[in-house]
């Protein structure tokens, strides 16, 4: 699935939105896709404070099912009128598709409704994160101190080592080994979904006029289907489930693959995929907790077959080691033997004057 599905807002649901945007008579709006747009499949007026009526209002208004967007709005204000909280309801349950469909529409909804107007975003799956609640839990987190990137990391280590620098012989400077390039929210929507195993395919790709890692597409396919995921003519990231029985046990392996089809990308990408690869696994592995069986790098999508990656993921181990081999000497005649009498004997042939 693109990460551009194409899904706009119906009229009905534009001329709600410039409404809500302009007064103060809406507190929630409830915006579904169907028939592959977006439309208002509810709305509610406020009479409270937004924090009084908001568990009632997106309890009642939230399906166990099936997904939906909330904009429901608050009563502060910004320079560009009141503020709004734009809650993505994608409950465990629901189908694959669907999750996918709505991660991939939301920034559509934004770019329609009006990024300047929307003061949080919050992703719930489970009920306990769509009341008061958990949206207080979610601004508490927010507040939280960011945790360092690889990038990040590797910097605040330089400064440190600049304030003691020995210059000598012997001395061994640091250098930058890598770029981080951040990952928007869809390709993160799409990781969690990998991670829940609502899927069992990502790829990404890097947007190099923006610097971001973005989503090209997740799904759910076989070993079979893996080796035309892979671009012919372009780098990218794959990230794939491999589930597989080794001695008798059933496992689920994440194996990391970065295509890079040689000569046939420019100069520029191939640099850039290159430099951002260990700085994205860095995230993958530290930020979102993500177990990484094996990474491979290939050059053809061929080369993934059911056989490749299990021996990949379980090397064979040799059970025996060769005996040591005697080096043979050097090639070429060697000339004639020396012979040498021993002692004992020269003694009793010796010369009598």
């Amino acid at each position: 699935m693109s990460h551009q599905t194409g899904i706009q807002a119906d009229n009905d649901l534009k001329e709600t939105f410039a409404s809500a945007r302009t007064g103060q008579d809406y507190r929630l709006l409830k915006v579904i896709i169907q028939d592959e747009q977006m439309i208002l499949a509810s709305t509610k007026k406020a009479s409270k404070k937004w924090d009084e009526e908001y568990d009632d209002f997106l309890k009642s208004e939230t399906e166990e099912t099936n997904p939906c967007y909330i904009l429901y709005r608050l009563d502060s204000t910004n320079n560009q009128g009141y503020e709004w909280i734009l809650l993505a309801w994608t409950p465990d349950c629901s189908s694959v598709r669907c999750k996918m469909l709505y991660a991939a529409t939301r920034s559509t909804l934004k770019k329609e409704f009006g990024g300047g107007h929307i003061k949080d975003e919050v992703f719930a799956t489970t009920k306990d994160e769509i009341c008061l609640e958990g949206y207080r839990k979610h601004l508490k987190s927010q507040a939280a101190p960011k945790p360092f990137t690889a990038a990040e990391q590797e910097l605040r280590q330089m400064k440190l080592d600049e304030v003691q620098t020995d210059i000598g012989v012997d001395t061994k400077q640091q250098t930058l080994t890598g770029v981080a390039f951040p990952i928007d929210q869809e390709a993160r929507d799409a990781l969690l979904c990998f991670l829940q195993r609502n899927i069992n395919y990502v790829q990404l790709k890097i947007n190099l006029d923006k610097e971001l890692i973005q989503l090209d597409h997740g799904d759910l396919i076989g070993v079979k289907d893996l080796p035309s995921k892979v671009p012919n003519g372009e780098a990218r990231y794959h990230l794939f489930l491999f589930k597989h029985s080794h001695e008798g046990d059933y496992l689920e392996s994440i194996v990391f693959i970065y295509s890079m089809p040689g000569y046939k990308c420019g100069i520029k990408e191939r640099m850039m995929y290159s430099s951002c690869k260990n700085s994205l696994i860095d995230i993958l592995e530290q930020q979102l907790q993500m177990e990484i069986e094996k990474k491979l790098e290939i050059d053809s999508g061929n080369e993934l077959t059911s056989d490749f990656l299990y021996d990949e993921v379980h090397p064979k181990q040799h059970a025996y080691k060769p005996a040591f081999a005697k080096p043979k000497g050097p090639a070429g005649k060697r000339g004639g033997r020396r012979i040498t009498r021993p002692p004992a004997e020269a003694a009793t042939t010796g010369f009598h004057v």
